[in-house]
């Protein structure tokens, strides 16, 4: 898939602002409490183990495609 990079950069940015603390500062990773979420959630394998990663399960990698193609989705244009 195709995706538009400016919109990606846009959608981190979003993630990075609305889980900022301090006024302004941000982990480099992702919020720990929507880490935990989207394991109870059964999305991914469990966080807190002393991987550096993840795995998304099938649901997760399924609804995962789909979020990024409705918001990331370039509409079929070659990049």
């Amino acid at each position: 898939m195709d995706y538009e990079n400016a919109r990606i950069e846009e959608a981190v940015l979003a993630l990075l602002a609305a889980l900022n603390f301090n006024g302004g500062q941000c982990w480099k990773g992702y919020d720990f409490g929507v880490m935990d979420a989207l394991f109870e959630r059964g999305l991914i394998t469990d966080p807190r183990s002393r991987n550096k990663s993840v795995w998304l399960t099938d649901e997760g990698l399924e609804r995962g495609r789909a979020a990024a193609q409705r918001l990331f989705g370039d509409g079929g244009s070659a990049t």
